[in-house]
Parts: structure tokens; C-alpha cells; sequence
């Protein structure tokens, strides 16, 4: 014969009575047909049984006086898994008359089944098999199948309401020893076909009642966080509307002081126009002088010539004064012709401003049409004077041949 695996048989065992102390304490608290105390003696046992499973493969840990073996490591680690347990997690750390992990551990189990959420926070401690291995060996029940299979069976436990009174309760020194006469039953024991039927009558009413309550609180709780994300939404839209009403303003004093700006650039701009007009006619009017005062000249220097041809033989001293006087005339012709360069110079410059002044503000570009047209009318007006100076150059020259 094969040899069995003692840890194999020892999981079998335990999920063998956890399944009869399961089952036993259904049965009884149906037939006992009121809420359940501590001293209940099926309730004591499926404590026992449970704190049986839950110690199986357990690592042994080095305190600082001794090994010890404590499921309140793992049963701890459940607030961190599941938030809904960290209520029960504190409750249990607050009672005043428990001193060793054991016992906050037994009355852990004693609140979690008041809750009726033992089967859910076991549930989510055996998913998480990767934690669970700094706490039990891998052979334990509880990384095995048979631990998911007294989960699944916990959950049948949601029929019993239990009123345990966990304060006053020694659960230190108590001494888990489970009693098998209780689940030893004989033929006078064995109920009738219609208390079996009445009992999964009830237990299937139970259950309904349960899950349809757990989808009530799970609507509530959902209708609850809708009615707050709502809240949320609508004082973040209240903050964003506020906020887009002060950029409003914002706005409106920006494009109000923009219009004001633009305002005051057009009148200096207008200013900086007209002043630039009056500099231009200024400087045409010193370029008529200037071109006058030239001709002037050129006719006097023409005129000294000719005396001097005249008398060239008898005069050769003061020829050569003429002559010098002709260099400081030249000279001064070509200063003159420099200084109306420069003019033009700025003439053009003065151009360049107006038609950089006529791109920045395009809605003076009638009106620079209309100054244009003057200045075109008063460069035909000075054509003509000097077609009429030509002219009467032509007869000074036919009255001096004459």
C-alpha cells in the first residue's frame, strides 16, 4: 500500500470538520430559531474548528523570548487587502482586555462573523497566495484547495445572525479543544424528510433575504457615490463658470484699455503725419531757394566770365584773382550740391517714415492719397516755373547775344 501524505491527511481531516461543525451550527441555529449567544456550544466549536484551520501550516516565528505560532499575522493583513475590514481591524486593536495576538485573533473571527463577512475577507486572503507564503508553508490548508473550500463553505454562515459580546470575554486563556461527541449522532438523532425540507425551506429564504439585501447596499452605495461625484461635478462647474466670468472682465478691461491705446496711436499718429508734411513742404521750399540762389550764381559766375575774357589782356592780375574767386565759386557749387544730397538724403528717409506710418495705419491711406495727388499737382506747378525759368533763361541768353 502506498504511503499517505500526513499533511494531505490532515487538510482532509480539517476540511472534514469544518464541513460537520459548518453544517451542525446551520442546523441548530434553525432549530434554535433566535439569535445566537457566545455560550452557544456548536457556536464555540466552529471557533475551535476554525482557529484549527487557520493555525494548519503555519510558520513558526522567533519572538524575543520564544518561538510561537499566531494567526493574527494573516487575519491582519486583511484591511490591507479589503478596505470595508479595517473597521473591524481597529475595533479589535481598541479592546482593552486582549493582550496576545490569539486572542484579538479569536475575537476578530468573533466579529467578522457578526458582520457576516467572514467568507469575504478569507476570500480575498487566500487570492492573494503570494502574501499568505511569509505566513503559512506551502503545504497549509489555507494555500491549498481545501481552504477555498471552507471559504465557499463560510459563506453559508450568512444565515445565522449572532449577538456576541466580545468585550468582557476572556479569549486569551480559552483553550480550543474540539468536542467530537457533538458531531457523533445516532439513529434517534436522524430528523424526518420534512425537518430536512423545512430547514432548506428556511435556509434558502435566509439566503434570499441576504443577497437581496447585500444589492440593496451595494445600489445604495452606488447611488451614494453617484450623488457625490455629482457634487463634486457641479461645484467644480460652479468654480469654472466663476473663473470664466472674472476672465470675462478680464477681457473686456484688456480690449477697453486696447481701444484706448489704439485711440491715442492714431492721434499721434495723425500729429507725427501732418508734422511730416510740414517738414516736407519746408524742405521743398529751402530746395526752390536753394536751386534759385544757384541759378543766381551760375549767371553771375557767367557774367564775371565774360568781363574777364574782356579784359583778360590788360588785366592779368586781377585775371588771376578771378580765377581764385572761380575755385571758391566751384567750391561752394559743390558744397551746395552736397548739402542737397543730404537733403534728398532725408528726403527719402522722411519717405521711408511715411510709408512706414502708412503701413502701420492703413486707415490713413485716403488721406496719403489725397496729400499725394497735392504734391503731384505742386511738382506739375513747379515744372512749370521751371519750363517759365528755362524760358526766361532762353531770352536772358538771346538778350545778352543781342
Amino acid at each position: 500500500l502506498a504511503v499517505k501524505d500526513p499533511t494531505a491527511v490532515e487538510r482532509a481531516n480539517l476540511l472534514n470538520m469544518a464541513k460537520l461543525s459548518i453544517k451542525g451550527l446551520i442546523e441548530s441555529a434553525l432549530s434554535f430559531g433566535r439569535t445566537l449567544d457566545s455560550d452557544y456550544p456548536p457556536l464555540q466549536q466552529f471557533f475551535v474548528v476554525m482557529e484549527h484551520c487557520l493555525k494548519h501550516g503555519l510558520k513558526v516565528r522567533k519572538s524575543f523570548l520564544s518561538y510561537n505560532k499566531t494567526i493574527w499575522g494573516p487575519l491582519e493583513l486583511v484591511e490591507k487587502l479589503y478596505p470595508e475590514a479595517e473597521e473591524i481591524a481597529a475595533s479589535v486593536r481598541d479592546l482593552p482586555g486582549l493582550k496576545t495576538p490569539l486572542g484579538r485573533a479569536r475575537a476578530w473571527l468573533r466579529l467578522a462573523l457578526m458582520q457576516k463577512k467572514m467568507a469575504d475577507y478569507l476570500r480575498c486572503l487566500i487570492i492573494q497566495r503570494d502574501l499568505l507564503s511569509e505566513f503559512y508553508e506551502y503545504h497549509a490548508l489555507m494555500m491549498e484547495e481545501e481552504g477555498a473550500v471552507i471559504v465557499g463553505l463560510l459563506v453559508g454562515l450568512n444565515v445565522i445572525d449572532a449577538n456576541l459580546c466580545v468585550k468582557g470575554e476572556d479569549l486569551d486563556s480559552q483553550v480550543g479543544v474540539i468536542d467530537f461527541s457533538m458531531y457523533l449522532k445516532s439513529d434517534d438523532d436522524i430528523g424526518g424528510k420534512e425537518r430536512n425540507v423545512q430547514i432548506a425551506a428556511i435556509l434558502d429564504q435566509k439566503n434570499y433575504v441576504e443577497e437581496l439585501n447585500r444589492q440593496l447596499n451595494s445600489t445604495v452605495n452606488s447611488l451614494h457615490a453617484r450623488v457625490d461625484s455629482l457634487e463634486k461635478s457641479n461645484t467644480k462647474l460652479i468654480e469654472e463658470l466663476a473663473i470664466a466670468k472674472n476672465n470675462i472682465i478680464k477681457l473686456q478691461e484688456e480690449n477697453h484699455q486696447l481701444r484706448s491705446e489704439n485711440t491715442l496711436i492714431l492721434m499721434k499718429t495723425q500729429h507725427h503725419l501732418e508734422a511730416t508734411k510740414v517738414d516736407v513742404e519746408a524742405e521743398l521750399q529751402t530746395y526752390k531757394h536753394s536751386r534759385q540762389g544757384l541759378d543766381e550764381m551760375y549767371n553771375e559766375a557767367r557774367r564775371q566770365l565774360r568781363e574777364e575774357s574782356q579784359l583778360r589782356q590788360d588785366m592779368e592780375n586781377e585775371l588771376v584773382v578771378q580765377v581764385s574767386m572761380k575755385h571758391e565759386i566751384e567750391l561752394a557749387m559743390k558744397l551746395l550740391e552736397k548739402d542737397i544730397h543730404e537733403k534728398q538724403d532725408t528726403l527719402i528717409g522722411l519717405r521711408q517714415q511715411l510709408d512706414e506710418v502708412k503701413a502701420i495705419n492703413m486707415e490713413m491711406y485716403q488721406k496719403l492719397q489725397v496729400s499725394e495727388d497735392a504734391m503731384k499737382e505742386k511738382n506739375e506747378i513747379i515744372g512749370r516755373l521751371e519750363d517759365k525759368t528755362n524760358q526766361i533763361n532762353a531770352t536772358m541768353k538771346q538778350l545778352e547775344q543781342r
